[in-house]
């Protein structure tokens, strides 16, 4: 019996250290699903590759270094067997993967008796410049999703992703920026997941109480993800520098108020559309309808916008006073607004009294649009203050 290197108060977050097909042999316990981010085997040794005649340091380490195909094909035939010991008979595995290890992995999945589901293509809208001069810009990762070749009854919450994709059946590309300075607040790994990335896949396989194991756990975002969501979570890394990344991230969360904004900030659709929603008393609020301007104080203050997750996909401004008269348009540019000095207000007919400067959000006053529903936009103090809202929190999407 080997001991742990870390685990949480309730047992649900475990790091052990060593190498992962070795411990994989030693642990017992039987998963649900296991997400496993393996070398990509990218890393030249040299530390340098050629980027415009310009050599550029790139080195992940020893774990990434270049491998023959015989060794990549050993390396992750070792591994991949010994999850097949760990995984249910309805389970299924995840498998990152870039077009250096991708074929590798393939063959040995059906070797040791596993069909591929999906593979997932992650699209990232903000890649680094590729290290090449000789290239297309690398943009996608893939995700291969797998379980055993007999098996029919494993876990796809189709519905459970169709609800968090706009009401639509979610797709095999996944639009996700790589890993936010959010989600480096205890440190950085070279090959860090964002935590939108593991959401997805942790909705898609399993059920809360079950559990996952991650066997190159690095700084534990599969962990960190199943946690957030009420799952269990084993995890496998040989440097201690990464499990204590991990432990941080995990002490992190410890706190309720932690955990909330973590979950939230997770859960979050990078593509879901947001309105500006802003209360502004009748004739003022007339006035903007006019004009096609809307303006709130700078600040943190009652009347003052309230800048929240979403504000860079915000497309609409909602006008009402006290949660009634509602009028819905569409942003000139979406998830921008300008700085303007009270002086300039004041030359469009506004008498703005309580800050020298303002947010001005412009609008198109020429149409506005219907709206099926609307919600209870009496929050207290929040009824006066400039919040963002989903947009499906008006149409039925």
């Amino acid at each position: 019996m080997i001991n742990p290197y870390y685990h949480s108060a309730k047992n649900d977050f475990i790091l052990y250290q060593g190498d992962a097909p070795d411990l994989l042999q030693q642990i017992g316990g039987s998963f649900d699903m296991i997400f496993a981010d393996p070398p990509y085997f990218l890393s030249t040794g040299n530390g340098k590759v050629n980027m415009n005649g310009h050599y550029i340091k790139f080195d992940k380490g020893q774990w990434d270094r270049v491998r023959p195909r015989d060794e990549k094909d050993s390396f992750n035939m070792r591994w991949l067997e010994s999850c097949t010991r760990l995984l249910k008979q309805n389970g299924t595995i995840w498998i990152c993967c870039s077009y250096h290890n991708i074929f590798s992995v393939e063959k040995c999945l059906d070797v040791l008796g596993f069909k591929i589901i999906n593979i997932i293509v992650w699209q990232k809208p903000d890649p680094p410049v590729t290290l090449s001069d000789k290239r297309f810009n690398f943009s996608t990762e893939y995700l291969v999703w797998a379980t055993r070749h007999d098996c029919k009854d494993y876990t796809f919450n189709q519905e459970v992703l169709k609800n968090v994709n706009g009401g639509v059946y979610m797709q095999d590309v996944w639009k996700l920026s790589a890993a936010s300075s959010w989600e480096k607040l205890q440190g950085k790994h070279p090959t860090q997941k964002p935590l939108r990335l593991l959401y997805r896949a942790i909705l898609a396989s399993t059920n809360p109480g079950e559990y996952i194991l991650d066997p190159f756990t690095g700084s534990s975002t599969t962990g960190i993800a199943a946690n957030l969501l009420g799952r269990f979570f084993v995890g496998i890394d040989e440097d201690a520098a990464f499990l204590e990344l991990g432990k941080r991230r995990r002490e992190y969360i410890e706190d309720s108020g932690h955990f909330a904004e973590m979950k939230l900030r997770m859960e979050e659709d990078p593509e879901q559309i947001t309105v500006l929603v802003n209360h502004a008393r009748p004739e003022l609020k007339a006035w903007m309808m006019h004009t096609g301007i809307c303006y709130v104080r700078i600040g943190d203050s009652k009347g003052s916008v309230l800048v929240t997750y979403g504000f860079e996909r915000m497309q609409y401004v909602l006008l009402h006073t006290n949660g009634e008269g509602c009028h819905l348009y569409r942003l000139r540019s979406k998830g921008t607004f300008k700085i303007w000095p009270k002086e300039t207000l004041e030359k469009y007919g506004f008498h703005p009294e309580h800050s020298q400067y303002y947010a001005v959000f412009l609008f198109d006053n020429t149409k506005e649009i219907p709206f099926p529903k609307t919600p209870r936009l009496k929050q207290k103090i929040n009824t006066y203050r400039s919040i963002i809202r989903p947009l499906e929190d008006f149409f039925e999407l």
